[in-house]
């Protein structure tokens, strides 16, 4: 017997260690499975029509491009295409359709997401006046805080129910 009370032959060679681990690994996956699905996705529910959703994702996956831009621009140290890559990310985007989201979201919401633009017209600022690669990439780093920050506090959800957004036309385009 390969493995028994607590004690393990020796001599049961490469083919009891496979099962073995093959045991371990399963044991891992369940318990993480397990964990996973009784965990409750405790963050802020953020309401939203499917319309509202795609702007609100459209606007992530455009700051999310934008970021990896910056950083293949970082490694090549090309500091002016770091503020090239940065600037359509700053307060001109935010300001270009977020006026009718301010219904719908919440404030704090709301200024996260305007902090996050107002760094990347400070990364900009400084990738064209600093030139310090290393100084952009502790800014961008901290930008970064605040996406996680945001991702861990919010969740967005569909619903059916118009809201405010409808009232108003959709003039967003990235």
């Amino acid at each position: 017997m390969p493995y028994c009370c607590g004690r393990l032959d020796l001599n049961v060679g490469v083919v009891g260690e496979i099962n073995l681990k093959k045991i371990f690994a399963m044991a891992l996956c369940l318990i993480a499975t397990t964990a996973t699905a009784s965990d409750i996705d405790e963050r802020q529910v953020l309401p939203v029509t499917e319309m509202q959703r795609n702007h609100i994702l459209t606007e992530m996956r455009a700051l999310l491009a934008g970021t990896q831009n910056i950083l293949s621009a970082l490694a090549r140290d090309d500091m002016a295409a770091v503020a090239r890559h940065a600037h359509p990310l700053g307060t001109g985007m935010a300001h270009k359709g977020e006026d009718h989201m301010q219904a719908v979201l919440p404030k704090e919401f709301m200024q996260l997401g305007m902090s996050v633009h107002k760094d990347f017209d400070q990364i900009a600022a400084d990738a064209e006046s600093l030139q310090d690669s290393r100084y952009t990439l502790k800014q961008l780093s901290e930008s970064m805080n605040k996406c996680v920050a945001c991702h861990a506090a919010y969740q967005i959800r569909i619903t059916d129910q118009p809201t405010k957004l409808h009232a108003q036309p959709m003039r967003h385009k990235h």
